[in-house]
């Protein structure tokens, strides 16, 4: 009888898991500044203000008695709202992102009144990244 060959075929999958910092950074704003942030930006009643993915997050109601998402800056302290349109258009995103030294940009997005993007640090090391949709600078970047 003739022997038969076998074949084996290994696939290997690498996962890169990314995570947010859980507290804000040191000198970054405490959770009194962000709520005197957030009224001095004209926003009242703040609900469910926590630090998560990054970034300082709640409601507020605004001037016109409406519920709005927002997300503050844990160093800049600057209030974004979820309902605010960018300045910025996708393309300026990434390059200011390519200019900042960040490699391979991609998935950029905007999502609740912050750029959103996946990139390398100039080491290599993959990062999330939230961008100010005024000026494109980097608001947070989860741990690398």
């Amino acid at each position: 009888m003739p022997a038969t060959a076998q074949s084996t075929t290994s696939t290997t999958t690498t996962v890169t898991t990314i995570t947010w910092p859980a507290q804000p950074p040191t000198g970054g704003s405490t959770e009194d500044a962000v709520k005197t942030a957030i009224a001095n930006a004209g926003y009242k009643e703040v609900k469910g203000l926590k630090f998560k993915d990054g970034v300082w997050r709640s409601e507020a109601r605004g001037g016109n008695k409406k519920w709005v998402k927002l997300a503050v800056g844990p160093v800049n302290g600057k209030v974004y709202a979820a309902d605010a349109p960018s300045k910025l258009n996708k393309d300026e995103i990434s390059a200011k992102l390519a200019n900042a030294g960040y490699q391979n940009v991609k998935d950029v997005k905007f999502d609740e009144g912050l750029w959103a993007a996946e990139a390398k640090t100039p080491h290599g090391n993959d990062v999330d990244l939230l961008v100010d949709p005024d000026d494109g600078s980097v608001v947070a970047k989860s741990h690398d």
